[in-house]
C-alpha cells in the first residue's frame, strides 16, 4: 500500500478514467435473480409484455443477464461529466472523533441539484424514452431524490415528467417538491383521487400516508393509459442497478490508485439501487473468487425487508398491477410508518440483491430512527456534510463499525456509501434535534399479516 500520508483527503478520478461502460453484476452470479412474473399467468415476463410500460432499450437490459459491460451511450457520459466523477472521500476527521484505528471512505454522490446518486439512473432512462420518441414519462418518489434527479433529466432532454411523491414525504418536504416544479414536473402526492389504483387504495386505508408501493401504482396506470408515455423506476430493477454500477467502479477505481483494498463496504438499502451500484465491482470479485469482502446493506427498523422480510414472489406496488418479483419483502400491503428515511420505505427489495442475500453472499442489519440522526448529526459536525436520512443509516452502521475497530485494535478499512445531502431534510432534524423523534418497529403480527397476503405462486 502507498504510505499513510499520500492518501488526499478526496481522492478524484479525471474524466479520462471515468468508466465507459456499466458494469452488469448479473453476468457474474451463478443463481441468477428469478425472473419477472406475468401476474395474470405466472409466467416469466417477456420483452413484449414489458414495452407498454418501460422504454424498450430499459426492458432489454433488465432481462440481460449475462451481458457484463453495456456501453454508456456518449451523450450520457457528457452529461454524467457535469457532476462526475464524484469524490472519495477519507473521513479523516471522523476517524479522529471516534479514536478508532479503522480507516473509513466514503464516496460522496451528492454533488449535483437532485442531491443525490439517482441522476445517475434518472439521465439514462430519461435518454432512452427520449430516443424512443416518447412524450413524456410517469414515476414514483418517496423522499424526493429520485423525482428531483428525473425533473433534471426530463428538463434537459424536453420530456414532459408527472410525479406522484409519497404524501407523507410531500408534507414533510415541500421544497423538494418545489425543486421538482421549477424543473417542470407535475407533482401529485399519493395515494391520490386522480387514479383508479389511487381511489381505491385510500377507500382500502383511510388517512394512509402512503408508500412508496402506492406511489408506483399510480405512476404506472397513468403511464399505461397516456399514449406516447412510459413508467420509470428509481431504484429495485435490475436496469436501475445497472446505470448505478458508475459508483462502485469509480470507488474501486479510486481505491486501485492508492492501491486500497476494503475490508467492510456498507450501502443503506430501500429497494436496492445505491446499494447495488456501490458494491458491483466487489461483488463482482467476489463471485469470482478473485477476492473476498464484507458487505453489509442497512435499512430502517421500521421497514425491515431484509432482515424481517420473506424470501418470495410479490407485487412491486401496493395496487397490484405491476410484475411479480421475488425479493426479500414485508407484502405488498405493508405500510411503512411515516419515518424521515422516505427514499427508504418500500416494501421489498432488489432481486439481484435478494438473491445474493440469500445466498450468502452478503449481509443486513436494521438500525433505529433516532440512531440514524444520531450518527448523522456527529458526521456533519466532524466532516462537514448535512446527510440525508437515507445515507444516515450507512454512517451509523460505518460508525458501529470503526468503534468495534477501536474494542479490538484492528485496522480495517471501511468504505461506505454517502447517497445525498439532507439540506432538504430539516423537518426531520428539527424533529431529533427537539426531541419529537420516536422509534417505531413493527410487530410480528404486523409483518405476519402482510406476509399471509402474499400471492400463491411457485417457489
Amino acid at each position: 500500500m502507498a504510505a499513510e500520508t499520500k492518501i488526499p483527503y478526496k481522492i478524484y478520478l479525471t474524466e479520462e478514467e471515468m468508466p465507459t461502460a456499466w458494469y452488469n453484476l448479473r453476468a457474474d452470479m451463478k443463481v441468477k435473480p428469478a425472473p419477472l412474473l406475468n401476474p395474470g399467468t405466472g409466467k416469466p415476463l417477456t420483452a413484449e409484455e414489458l414495452t407498454p410500460i418501460f422504454c424498450e432499450e430499459l426492458v432489454k437490459q433488465e432481462l440481460d443477464n449475462d451481458t457484463p459491460y453495456i456501453e454508456i451511450p456518449q451523450e450520457i457520459r457528457d452529461f454524467y461529466k457535469m457532476f462526475r466523477p464524484s469524490p472519495l472521500v477519507r473521513a479523516y476527521c471522523l476517524e479522529e472523533k471516534l479514536k478508532t484505528p479503522a480507516k473509513i471512505y466514503y464516496k460522496f454522490e451528492g454533488n449535483n441539484t437532485s442531491g443525490s446518486h439517482k441522476l445517475n439512473s434518472a439521465i439514462a432512462q430519461a435518454y432512452y424514452a427520449k430516443k424512443q420518441g416518447l412524450k413524456g414519462v410517469t414515476t414514483e418518489t418517496g423522499a424526493g431524490q429520485w423525482g428531483t434527479a428525473l425533473s433534471m433529466a426530463c428538463a434537459y432532454l424536453g420530456l414532459d415528467l408527472k410525479v406522484y411523491m409519497v404524501k407523507v414525504s410531500y408534507e414533510q418536504k415541500p421544497f423538494r417538491r418545489e425543486v421538482m416544479r421549477t424543473y417542470g414536473a407535475s407533482v401529485v402526492p399519493s395515494p391520490s383521487d386522480t387514479t383508479e389504483v389511487g381511489r381505491k387504495i385510500l377507500a382500502e386505508f383511510p388517512g394512509t400516508t402512503g408508500s412508496l408501493g402506492c406511489a408506483i401504482s399510480e405512476a404506472v396506470e397513468v403511464a399505461t393509459k397516456n399514449p406516447g408515455y412510459r413508467y420509470v423506476l428509481g431504484s429495485v430493477l435490475n436496469q436501475v442497478l445497472l446505470h448505478q454500477s458508475v459508483i462502485g467502479l469509480e470507488t474501486k477505481a479510486a481505491l486501485d490508485k492508492y492501491g486500497i483494498k476494503p475490508d467492510i463496504i456498507i450501502g443503506c438499502a430501500g429497494g436496492g439501487s445505491n446499494l447495488g451500484g456501490l458494491i458491483a465491482p466487489f461483488m463482482g470479485e467476489k463471485l469470482r473468487g478473485e477476492a473476498d469482502y464484507r458487505i453489509i446493506a442497512v435499512e430502517p427498523a421500521s421497514c425491515p425487508s431484509f432482515t424481517r422480510g420473506t424470501f418470495a414472489y410479490d407485487f412491486c406496488d401496493t395496487g397490484k398491477i405491476c410484475p411479480l418479483a421475488k425479493m426479500y419483502t414485508l407484502g405488498s400491503s405493508f405500510i411503512p410508518s411515516a419515518n424521515h428515511a422516505g427514499g427508504l420505505r418500500f416494501h421489498g427489495m432488489s432481486s439481484t440483491l435478494s438473491q445474493l442475500y440469500h445466498d450468502g453472499y452478503m449481509e443486513a442489519t436494521s438500525v433505529e430512527q433516532t440512531s440514524v440522526f444520531e450518527a448523522a448529526e456527529m458526521f456533519a459536525r466532524v466532516e462537514g456534510i448535512l446527510p440525508a436520512p437515507e445515507s444516515s443509516h450507512a454512517i451509523r452502521a460505518a460508525i458501529d463499525e470503526a468503534l468495534k475497530c477501536k474494542e479490538t485494535g484492528e485496522e480495517k478499512t471501511i468504505v461506505f456509501g454517502l447517497t445525498g445531502t439532507g439540506y432538504f431534510d430539516l423537518v426531520a432534524y428539527q424533529k431529533y434535534n427537539d426531541g419529537e423523534m420516536s422509534d417505531y418497529i413493527p410487530t410480528d403480527e404486523e409483518i405476519a399479516a402482510s406476509v399471509a397476503k402474499l400471492p400463491k405462486v411457485g417457489e
